[in-house]
Formats: C-alpha cells, sequence, structure tokens
C-alpha cells in the first residue's frame, strides 16, 4: 500500500469496515473534542483491534483533562472497560456501575454476559 498517499474513494468506498471506522475516529480524534460519542465504533473491528483501539481511547481521555466519552455498544467486550456502564432497556435504564457491579447485581446484564460470553461465574 502507498500508506499516507493512498487515495481514497469518495464515501470511502474502498475502504473495509474497519477500516472506515478507524479512519472516521481519527478524523474525531484529531480535532481534540470534549466529548466523543461513539455508537458501535467497534463493530467492523476484530476482538484484537477492538481491544488496542479502546485501551489507546481511554488513553487518550485520560491525558486530555478534559475529554469524556460515551460509547454505545451492545457487545459486553467493549463496555466491560469502562468507568460506569448503563444497562438501557425499552428506553429506560435498568442499571448502571462496573462491569463487576452489574455482574453481580443486574439480571438484564447477566443475561447479556451470558449470551455473549458463556455463564455468569461471580
Amino acid at each position: 500500500g502507498k500508506g499516507i498517499d493512498s487515495v481514497i474513494g469518495q464515501g470511502g468506498v474502498n475502504l473495509s469496515g474497519g477500516q472506515q471506522q478507524r479512519l472516521s475516529l481519527a478524523r474525531a480524534l484529531l480535532r481534540k473534542p470534549d466529548l466523543l460519542i461513539l455508537d458501535d465504533c467497534t463493530s467492523a473491528l476484530d476482538g484484537s483491534t477492538e481491544a488496542r483501539v479502546l485501551e489507546n481511547l481511554r488513553d487518550m481521555a485520560a491525558e486530555s483533562n478534559g475529554m469524556s466519552m460515551i460509547v454505545v455498544s451492545q457487545r459486553i467486550s467493549t463496555v466491560r472497560g469502562m468507568d460506569e456502564i448503563v444497562v438501557m432497556n425499552n428506553g429506560g435504564v435498568s442499571g448502571a456501575g462496573t462491569h463487576d457491579h452489574l455482574l453481580h447485581d443486574n439480571e438484564q446484564y447477566q443475561a447479556i454476559y451470558e449470551s455473549q460470553i458463556g455463564p455468569v461465574r461471580v
């Protein structure tokens, strides 16, 4: 590939879904926002790439002294390391807390965990 000199088709038509997501993240982060809202930002990434991207995003938020992130996701792997997770059900909040707290105390979170990861062991 040509790296930074690569030609990108209009709308990113010649990029994979994962490449489009990484490019969108990079463009958003270049603006150095105070609030970054990410909706299924890693859905097209494999597990190890998702973990690296999320780790880097958390590091950037911590270093920025003021950037807050809201991450919307249906995947436990995406949210498990977040400071606070809000569990939504039918437009309302059914629980909030850390991954460990919700895994111990929230039936809906437990059900999602079991459907994606396997049996809950607390």
